[in-house]
């Protein structure tokens, strides 16, 4: 499965309905505070999210060391899930999923609005 999330050349997934579509919650943030995870198993940032308030600030390791220092990321906005369930990595809990796509060497690029948007704005 990981392989067909990074291949560029994979077909599309099965088709899925707009009702499956909109049960995925993803929505814009900033990134207010941004901390080292050495305890992680691949390189990997502790992000603090604020998603505004109807969400507040959430928590998320994100994989995303390559292209991103800690300076590049503090006001920042992303995208991410936040209707998962929280997720143990280690000694830390992320919840909600930065997401992004693969480069051509398999490393995250992170995706935001290309004009700011409120925190908490969701994506349809």
């Amino acid at each position: 499965m990981a392989h067909m999330l990074t291949d560029p050349a994979a077909p599309a997934a099965a088709a899925i309905d707009f009702d499956q579509f909109l049960a995925v919650d993803i929505r814009v943030g900033t990134v207010v505070g941004v901390d080292p995870f050495p305890e992680a198993r691949k390189p990997s940032w502790k992000l603090r999210i604020d998603f505004g308030p109807g969400i507040g600030i959430k928590k998320s390791s994100a994989q995303i060391t390559q292209h991103y220092s800690a300076d590049d990321l503090i006001g920042r906005q992303v995208a991410a899930v936040v209707n998962f369930p929280p997720r143990q990595i280690g000694p830390f809990m992320s919840e909600v999923l930065t997401v992004g796509f693969a480069d051509e060497r398999g490393a995250v690029v992170l995706i935001r609005p290309d004009k700011e948007v409120p925190n908490g704005a969701r994506l349809f």
